[in-house]
């Protein structure tokens, strides 16, 4: 194994906002984009801000996946983090993506445990 693991972070925008603002839904929605990926899946907990938005964690045996969601925005913010070389975090993030019908979504993938990270620089707004 080259890393210890693999992290995907995602910037979802023009979702569906019923969807983003559903806490039960995306629990649904993220359960299964852990077990596409092939993770087995140990506990799940989200909550319902109000008055709107959700936020979640679905703890894998290979790490977690996460969501913040701002249905205000039509925006989800998007962590897939996988142990090992077995299960590819980019399964789970593209069913997500499918299923918030993200219109735009821009992901970077991190190697986890290999030492310093090097992120490109993003020019400032």
């Amino acid at each position: 194994m080259d890393t210890m693991g693999r992290h995907v972070i995602a910037e979802m925008w023009d979702c569906n906002i019923d969807t983003l603002n559903d806490m039960g839904r995306i629990e649904q929605i993220f359960v299964n984009a852990a077990l596409k990926a092939g993770a087995e899946v140990r506990e799940v907990a989200f909550h319902k801000f109000a008055p709107q938005g959700v936020s979640g964690v679905v703890i894998i045996s290979e790490s977690h996946l996460t969501i913040h969601s701002f249905p205000e925005h039509g925006y989800a913010s998007i962590d897939v983090y996988t142990c090992g070389d077995i299960i590819d975090p980019n399964v789970a993030c593209d069913f997500i993506s499918d299923a918030l019908e993200s219109k735009s979504c821009e992901k970077i993938e991190v190697p986890r445990g290999k030492g310093p990270v090097h992120v490109p620089k993003y020019n400032a707004l």
